[in-house]
């Protein structure tokens, strides 16, 4: 059974969803590297929320969009499998970094005969009952340090195919029971277990939340909400909580400046919950995403000049992207304890690792493009077509 149509039945991506959330991995990437001063131009510096807000917002509304257009056209059955299909290479790409990962560092970490690698990086309990941990890393509950967005995205995509079927019928509906599983979470306190001990660092519970908002702006809901994202009353709003944000961020850098805060405000802020994704948090997400909407129309001609073009290679390649960052984010590490800790070596270490990135990326999208060209004649290399050796 196909689902009704509620979108216009062809649609041009916005390009804009490449660029920021290329934009969120690159910020993912400065952030995971530890005491990197470069990560000081990340947003989470300077509000509540930070780039996970942004790759999970963008990743929900790219997967409706997708997988939307695929249930009305094929149907729910056929939807669902290509869902599951998508979350089994997300699953297999956690696995490949996974394995990957944990051989990096242990290898720098006897390599150089310093355990403190494999602490700092929550392996040890890898190293001392590796059976035992990579069956729950199998499951999905033991996760070393950095790898836990993927985990994440594996269940939010996993689960995704009824909601998008049910967002088709009645999207406010769909909604509705998103954030009533959210405030059910909180007011639970639900939250999935993890290995060795404790839970998720992202509850996917709470996070689901900002993924059904993206899928739920994809289909629709981004019409119904754009005579208030463009009110000008909306976007005076968004700025003063931006401002706000600013100012309470300040005082966790310069802590002198908290005696401007009353203790009234301190007690409702606090603590502003990263994983089961604060209301706080949310709010300043929203608040970005308004200011954005008004600085960076969808006709932007900007959008499509060389000089952004890095940032949207590495969002349409986001998976690999990601993988990609979270590898070099410990090689830069490594750098910075065995190397120099200078300011120079994070700067060189952040770009070099941004122009892998994006040079990776690029790759990806040409060897793309090379498969969906098919086999057949080529036409010869540019050198030799002018006669060159």
């Amino acid at each position: 059974m196909k689902a009704p149509s509620t979108v216009p039945a062809k649609a041009e991506r916005d390009l804009r969803l490449d660029l920021f959330r290329g934009l969120a991995l690159w910020l993912i990437f400065l952030d995971h590297i530890p005491s990197n001063s470069v990560s000081w131009v990340t947003i989470r510096n300077y509000g509540f929320s930070d780039a996970t807000e942004i790759f999970v917002f963008i990743s929900g509304f790219t997967a409706a969009f997708v997988y939307g257009k695929a249930m009305r056209e094929s149907g729910f059955l056929i939807a669902g499998i290509r869902v599951l299909k998508r979350a089994w290479q997300i699953y297999v790409a956690h696995v490949f970094l996974f394995a990957i990962y944990l051989a990096e560092i242990a290898y720098i970490a006897q390599r150089f005969d310093n355990p403190l690698y494999t602490e700092e990086m929550g392996i040890l309990d890898f190293l001392k009952q590796p059976d035992v941990t990579i069956m729950q890393a199998l499951l999905l509950k033991f996760k070393p340090v950095n790898m836990d967005v993927l985990p994440l995205y594996i269940v939010l995509i996993a689960s995704f195919a009824p909601v998008i079927w049910l967002m088709l019928r009645s999207p406010t509906l769909a909604l509705a029971l998103s954030g009533l599983l959210y405030c059910t979470m909180w007011w639970f306190d639900i939250n999935f277990p993890a290995y060795p001990s404790g839970t998720w660092a992202f509850n996917p519970l709470a996070w689901q939340l900002l993924f059904v908002f993206g899928g739920w702006c994809a289909l629709g809901g981004a019409r119904r909400l754009d005579r208030w994202v463009h009110s000008p009353w909306v976007l005076a709003l968004a700025i003063a909580y931006l401002l706000f944000s600013f100012g309470i961020a300040m005082t966790w850098h310069i802590p002198r400046l908290g005696i401007y805060v009353p203790s009234v405000v301190s007690e409702l802020l606090y603590p502003i919950d990263k994983t089961n994704l604060d209301v706080l948090r949310i709010a300043h997400f929203l608040s970005l995403a308004v200011v954005t909407i008004w600085l960076v129309p969808r006709e932007a001609a900007w959008l499509k000049s060389p000089w952004v073009k890095p940032l949207i290679v590495c969002g349409q390649n986001s998976l690999e992207t990601f993988c990609l960052g979270v590898f070099l984010s410990f090689a830069g590490h490594f750098l910075f304890t065995e190397v120099s800790n200078r300011l120079a070596m994070h700067i060189a270490v952040s770009l070099a690792g941004i122009a892998i990135m994006v040079a990776t990326a690029n790759f990806i999208s040409w060897y793309k493009r090379v498969e969906r060209r098919g086999p057949g004649p080529r036409p010869p290399a540019p050198g030799l077509a002018r006669g060159g050796a």
